[in-house]
């Protein structure tokens, strides 16, 4: 590895551990010349399925897209680098388990919402508003229903279920 101080190859590893959910390995290393002391992150590089865009075309994953879409929903939200490092990390695994050749992109954009909701209610609400194209108010509603309805049965373990009123 070269150093980035003095550019020579002559450098040590000091220290390797896990990183980001075991998907890559964190190397802090030391230069045999200058002594200067860096980090580096090695990962396998694994080939990601083609995305299927609405109109049919196919575009290459993009790890930056995911992680910008995501970071606009939370802007100004109170929430730590390592939640979304997680979240994406999460996300990614999915694509590559899935196991096939394309993946639509409406089903990432699934994925970045349930990962939202988990994370911060209101970049959820913002990241759904722009994903589902809410056109009114009350399409704020339901989904603002929703949020609820799932947020108590995470809090309490039951079961809501909708029911119509009797006559």
């Amino acid at each position: 590895m070269r150093c980035p101080y003095c550019s020579t190859e002559d450098t040590k590893v000091i220290d390797s551990r896990l990183a980001n959910d075991g998907g890559e390995v964190r190397r802090r290393r030391e230069c045999l010349d200058c002594h200067e002391r860096f980090t580096t992150y090695e990962r396998s590089e694994l080939p990601y399925p083609s995305i299927k865009k609405n109109d049919g075309s196919l575009v290459d994953f993009s790890e930056v897209k995911l992680r910008t879409g995501i970071m606009r929903a939370l802007e100004k939200r109170p929430v730590d680098t390592d939640d979304i490092d997680a979240a994406v990390m999460r996300i990614i695994n999915k694509l590559l388990s899935c196991s096939e050749r394309e993946v639509k992109s409406k089903q990432i954009g699934e994925w970045v919402i349930e990962e939202l909701a988990l994370i911060d209610d209101v970049a959820y609400v913002r990241f759904a508003s722009v994903y589902r194209r809410f056109q009114d108010l009350e399409a704020f509603h339901k989904e603002l229903d929703l949020l609820k309805r799932k947020q108590i049965k995470k809090n309490t373990g039951i079961s809501i279920v909708k029911t119509g009123k009797s006559s």
